[in-house]
């Protein structure tokens, strides 16, 4: 039977939110587990300080455009909105984003690291 662990973005200070600071270069969100046995179950949720829309792209476990890449348009001070529903990673994949205005989106959220 598997296990189901809450766990931190491994990207996040003592479970904060983390802010994208680049347009370019993406920023470190989560590391996933390693090995191809046990998966990392990962939730992202965005927010916009500023008042202009703001597209954020996540590369989720790899780099390669368009095929690893996830974009979402975030409200200009709209609250939470849910960009990375519950997709699962494993072998030591990382998640990371950029956003085409930096230090005005941060990402929040977690892992339910599922232990086979």
């Amino acid at each position: 039977m598997a296990n189901y662990t809450k766990q931190k973005l491994s990207g996040s200070t003592d479970g904060r939110a983390i802010k994208i600071t680049s347009t370019t270069a993406a920023t470190t969100v989560h590391t996933s587990v390693s090995g191809t046995t046990d998966f990392d179950e990962v939730w992202l949720y965005a927010t916009n300080s500023s008042t202009a829309n703001v597209k954020l792209t996540v590369q989720f476990g790899g780099t390669t455009s368009p095929d690893d890449e996830i974009e979402s348009t975030i409200t200009g001070e709209g609250g939470l909105t849910l960009v990375i529903p519950g997709l699962v990673l494993q072998n030591g994949a990382v998640v990371r984003a950029f956003a085409a205005t930096a230090n005005v989106i941060n990402v929040s959220g977690y892992v339910n690291r599922i232990d086979n």
